[in-house]
Formats: structure tokens, sequence, C-alpha cells
């Protein structure tokens, strides 16, 4: 009986294992999750935080007899180390596992930057259900909060925090939020917007220190005459900016960006370069071991370079195609998406592809500062290559559309550059005259 592993109990893990137990029924799989919990979704934690939803709502499938239902081991624990050659898992509690064909969906892991003082007790990431009970239980109404970061996954999770009610301090080493996805006039906009709502900002900074305060006199002298315990700090944390600010805070969030998880694949003779790299099959240089997911690199047809680009759509389609191929059936990824849709506070904004541009492309920009409206198109030759905007959603289904359909826009391109908000007569015209991508104007009316 062929025995399928994967690591990972993710979103990508839970696809990967009900396709195997579809296309063969018989084999034997084993899901590895390094967590206690029901496999569950990430993306589902701001909602947690908000109270729109319990625990369980996070849980990616609601059953709890889904798993062994369809006859999926669940194991709790971490893999130490992959032997490919022997094709064999070294597991944290000193175990091993034996398998025949491997599937990496470890997912990724908070970057926690080298700050003195991240480990203190009131300072957290927001990754697992584990943190955000920690959250929840410090970010009170009036809880004064600092959070480490203004990217895409910080901003969501900002949002989380300031429906709570806390009194919330950003702070962004970049020179605008969300650096990765927008540009100066966009990444200022979101900041405007976001200060309007009581989010105080600091770009351009980064925490260069965490500490605790120090005993005060009554501390002291309570301790020396046996009323107190010497050294028991009191009071919110200091938060310490590299522009000579001090924030004082009762909960600090790091946000500061993620990475792959594949340090356990050391040795393991499986290439990782950005993610774990891998083929249009979602194999690996190892025969018979794949990835998929968040840790996964493949190649994007947009940039024509592999990516790892970390949103569910992505790993559910990688983690289908690498089922299949796991049990025989042949099957290739169409591609990687590159998409970022972000609601910040209620602003909309949204990118896709190449937003910063290509050598010896041209590009279009459309600032509205009084509406909050910014959009900017990039081009290769008469091609859309990358575009984001901010409160254009009316355009972000044919954003899409023409950017990973790579439409030759012709005469429109011109016509874009005087005017970028002409999409949708120009997806009409190219788009759907060459027969591609003909649901893209729909998408945003759904």
């Amino acid at each position: 009986m062929t025995h399928h592993i994967i690591i990972g109990a993710g979103p990508a893990g839970v696809i990967a294992a009900e396709t195997i137990r579809k296309q063969a029924p018989a084999d034997r799989i084993t899901l590895i999750g390094d967590e206690p919990d029901a496999p569950y979704s990430r993306m589902a934690i701001p909602y947690l935080l908000m109270g729109n939803i319990n625990e369980s709502g996070t849980y990616l499938r609601k059953s709890i007899s889904h798993y062994a239902d369809l006859r999926i081991e669940r194991v709790t624990t971490r893999v130490t180390a992959v032997d490919s050659a022997a094709r064999k898992l070294s597991l944290a509690d000193g175990s091993s596992l034996a398998f025949d064909t491997l599937l990496i969906a470890s997912g990724s892991k908070p970057a926690q930057p080298p700050v003195p003082g991240i480990d203190l007790p009131n300072v957290h990431t927001c990754w697992t259900l584990e943190d955000a009970r920690a959250i929840m239980a410090k970010a009170t109404p009036g809880a004064r909060v600092v959070q480490m970061g203004a990217g895409f996954i910080g901003c969501i999770i900002m949002e989380a925090l300031a429906s709570r009610g806390v009194k919330l301090s950003v702070v962004e080493m970049g020179d605008r939020m969300v650096p990765r996805m927008m540009g100066p006039a966009a990444g200022g906009m979101i900041r405007r917007w976001v200060e309007a709502k009581g989010v105080a900002v600091h770009t351009g900074a980064r925490v260069d220190r965490i500490e605790l305060p120090q005993p005060g006199l009554l501390e002291r002298v309570g301790a020396a005459i046996g009323l107190g315990e010497a050294g028991v700090p009191q009071g919110p944390m200091q938060v310490k900016l590299s522009t000579g600010a001090v924030i004082e805070a009762d909960l600090v969030i790091s946000a500061t960006g993620v990475k792959p998880a594949m340090g356990f694949l050391e040795g393991s003779g499986v290439l990782c370069l950005q993610g774990v790299l891998t083929d249009e099959h979602m194999q690996t240089n190892v025969p018979g071991i794949y990835a998929a997911g968040d840790c996964a690199e493949a190649f994007d047809q947009v940039s024509g370079k592999t990516i790892v680009s970390a949103i569910q759509p992505n790993a559910a389609d990688q983690a289908y195609v690498a089922a299949m191929n796991m049990v025989g059936k042949a099957a290739v990824l169409k591609g990687v998406t590159q998409i970022n849709v972000l609601d910040t506070l209620g602003l909309i904004s949204a990118s896709f592809g190449n937003w910063e541009g290509v050598p010896g492309g041209q590009h279009a920009e459309l600032v509205d500062l009084p509406n909050h409206k910014a959009l900017s198109l990039q081009f290769d030759g008469d091609v859309l290559v990358g575009c984001n905007s901010v409160g254009w959603t009316q355009h972000v289904g044919v954003m899409r559309g023409l950017v990973e359909g790579r439409v030759k826009l012709g005469d429109w391109k011109d016509r874009l550059l005087d005017d970028p908000t002409q999409l949708m007569p120009a997806y009409l015209a190219t788009a759907q005259a060459q027969g591609q991508w003909s649901g893209a104007a729909d998408t945003r009316r759904r």
C-alpha cells in the first residue's frame, strides 16, 4: 500500500490529503501538523480577533470526524529532518516515518526581527490560535498596542486590533504603508486614511528595543521592608524607536513579515531558493517529493521567473496539482497568481503582477487625493504587466484579467497612458475580442 505523507495541516495540506483520498481510496495518508488544534486557516484569525467568529469558525472542515471518516491519519508533531534517499522523516519525539511520496506543505513562519525585548511575555506574533488567545486577553478597549510592521499581513491584523477599541500605534520600516504592494502615492494615501481613523503611524522607523519599566522608588522601598518583591516592574512596556520616539505599550504585536518554513529540509537534498523549488507538476528536484502552498516556489508566467506567492488560491491550486501527480495522474500548474486585495479600515486597495514595472516599460498614474483614489498601470510593450489601485474597486476584475491574460492592447495602450480609467473599454475591445478571460469583466459585479 502506497504511503503518502503531507507535512503541514493548513489549506494546502488538507486539500492535498482530500484529493489523494478521492483518487486513491486504498492508499495510506498521513497529515502532520505541529499544532494541537484541528487544521485551521490562519487567514481567519483576524475575524476571530474581531469577534465575527469563534475558534471553530477558523477550522478548515467543520465536522469533528472529517479526517477520520476519510481515513486520513493526523499526527501532531514537528518534522526535524527529511532523508530523501531512505524515504524517511525524523520527528521531534524521536520517532520516524517512512513514505513513498511526500508533500511539503509546511507554509510560512513569522520573520522575527532581532530586537532586544522581542521575547518579553506581552510581545506576540499573530500567526497561531495560541497567539490569538493571548492577544484577545490583552487587546481590550483602551489598551495601548504597538504593532511592528504595516505590510499586507500587518494591515489585516491592524484592522482586527482597531476593531477591539485599542489605542493603536503602527511602526513601519519602509517609507510608506504596504511598501511591497503599493507605490509612494498609494501607500501615502493609505497612511492618511488610517491616521484619520485614529491609528498613529510611524513610517521610516524601526523598533530598536522593547523594555520593561524599571522598578520605582516605592517598589524598592516596599521590597526592602518585606512588602513586595524586589525588581518586579509595574506599568507598560517602553517601545523605543530609531527616530528617538518612545511609545508606552501594554501589548506589542510583531507583524514584520513571514518566510517559508523549510529549515527542516537542510541536508535533505531538496533544492530550496526563496522557497522549495518546484516544476510545473509541483515536484521538487527529488522524484516523489513535492511542495505546495506558502513554502513552495513556482513559475510565474507574468514575471517569467519562479516566485513564492503566499495566497490561499495558489495554495489550493498547487495542492491539487501535487496530489494528482503523487497518485500518478498527470496534472500541470497553469501559473502562479500574483494578487493582493486589501481592506484597510474600509479603504480597498489591490495590486496585480509586476506593479513596480519592468525595465524599459511605460507607466501611467492617476492620483485623486480628495477622494482617496489612486491608479497605477505598468506596461511592457503593449501588455499590461502590473498595476495597483486604491479606491478603484470597479476595475479589480478587469485589471486581473488583463495582467494574467497578458492581453495585447494595441492602440489601447496609448489610450490608457492618457487615461488609466479606461480599463473597461480597453478590456472589452481587446481581451474579449481575443477570446481571453471572458469572465473577468463580470468579477466586479459579483
